[in-house]
């Protein structure tokens, strides 16, 4: 493979990006004690940075009690947990208020960040 075709390959990454990419996160806002934290935990959060999902937006976990990190803007501060909020290029796009179980997240999930204009590969 021709050198000129090495570096296009290594680079297209970092062209993507440079041309504008959303760049998408899941913000979990938590705290200590809460249930339905520890049931996602325990039934979500280990395949979570597996899936398509979790590639596409990582997670951040965020104490419910704790100033929002700079660089985000979300609608309002949450009040329960955990709060799922989707946030594109910073900027919060969708949210889901609660854990109601596994079958409930995943298709909920997908919807939040096809809203915020991802495309979630299989």
């Amino acid at each position: 493979m021709p050198v000129r075709s090495i570096l296009a390959v290594l680079l297209l990454p970092l062209s993507a990006a440079a041309a504008g990419a959303t760049e998408y996160e899941l913000l979990m806002f938590e705290q200590a004690g809460c249930i339905y934290c520890a049931r996602w935990n325990e039934e979500v959060a280990p395949e979570y940075p597996l899936t398509a999902e979790g590639r596409l937006a990582p997670l951040r976990r965020i104490d419910l009690r704790a100033p929002l990190p700079e660089g985000l803007r979300i609608e309002a501060a949450p009040i329960f947990t955990p709060t799922f909020v989707v946030v594109a290029d910073g900027v919060e796009s969708g949210r889901l208020e609660g854990y109601p179980g596994e079958d409930f997240f995943w298709p909920m999930l997908g919807a939040m960040l096809r809203q915020a204009g991802a495309v979630l590969a299989d």
